[in-house]
């Protein structure tokens, strides 16, 4: 299945914390590049983002946004460690000022990092994460797949364009080579007696070896028989498609290079713009 590696989606789930939401954005890249962002209670977690994303997507740039909104009846918990702390110092202090004042718990829960928020079990909070990406990257999947599709049709529309081009190439070269001969025979004609038939025929072969655009046709049929072919596969197609529009354009600038006749050269053109369409498409597909 063709796929784009332009798409959008999210998902949120809830948690015990608030609500978790995860954002991604792909656009075009060479390979998968991975850029995630995220809380920082989060980060111990990006190895298995990092994990996830590649077992679903293959080339990319992924921009992932990890959110958590904190539910305001989250609350707060103590700090036990720094009650500890506190008490420790407070016992101290009565050793030196026996006669001090035990403060009250109100304003024991006043003392800086007594009460902080709540906080869910990392390997818990690592399931939400994960499902929630699991959700968005679906949702990116199937974006990317139906975009894809549409740029799969759009190559197959230029591959017909360039079939037909071809076609009507072919149909007008033996009209080509009919035209040299006329006019080689009219140039020639009050000098051909002094010639050498066989040097004229010599240099008539020359020439057709230089103007013969048969086997680049072939193989413009063959390349497009191959891209068609790549798109029909299950698998990334996006490097096998590049290459092969390098190697179409290759062929149509031997097939200019040849041209003796302003049709010839105007296909050539032709087949330069369709391919250049199909360029455009198969640099965002994966």
């Amino acid at each position: 299945m063709t796929q784009s590696m332009t798409a959008y989606a999210q998902a949120a789930i809830s948690t015990e914390l608030g609500e978790l939401s995860c954002e991604l954005r792909s656009v075009n890249h060479r390979f998968l590049d991975v850029a995630p962002r995220m809380p920082d209670d989060l980060r111990a977690h990006e190895g298995a983002l990092r994990e996830a994303v590649a077992a679903k997507l293959a080339r990319g740039r992924i921009d992932v946004f990890i959110r958590l909104k904190e539910s305001e009846s989250t609350g707060l918990e103590p700090n036990l460690d720094a009650a500890d702390n506190l008490q420790s110092l407070l016992d101290e202090m009565r050793q030196r000022l026996p006669e001090m004042q035990m403060i009250r718990a109100i304003d024991a829960l006043k003392w800086p990092g007594i009460l902080q928020a709540k906080k869910a079990d990392p390997e818990v909070m690592k399931a939400h994460l994960l499902a929630a990406l699991d959700q968005a990257l679906d949702g990116l999947v199937q974006a990317r797949a139906k975009e894809g599709n549409k740029m799969a049709e759009l190559v197959k529309t230029r591959l017909a364009g360039i079939s037909q081009v071809i076609k009507e190439v072919e149909a007008f070269l033996p009209d080509i080579v009919e035209a040299y001969k006329a006019r080689l025979d009219e140039k020639l004609v009050d000098i051909k007696d002094q010639l050498d038939p066989a040097r004229l025929e010599q240099e008539l072969v020359i020439f057709l070896q230089k103007t013969d655009v048969a086997e680049e046709l072939d193989r413009l049929n063959v390349h497009v028989e191959e891209v068609a072919a790549v798109l029909a596969k299950p698998e990334p197609a996006g490097r096998r498609l590049d290459f092969l529009m390098q190697e179409l354009n290759r062929e149509v600038n031997t097939l200019g290079s040849k041209s003796q006749d302003q049709r010839l050269t105007k296909a050539s053109v032709d087949l330069k713009v369709l391919i250049e369409q199909m360029r455009e498409q198969v640099q965002n597909i994966e």
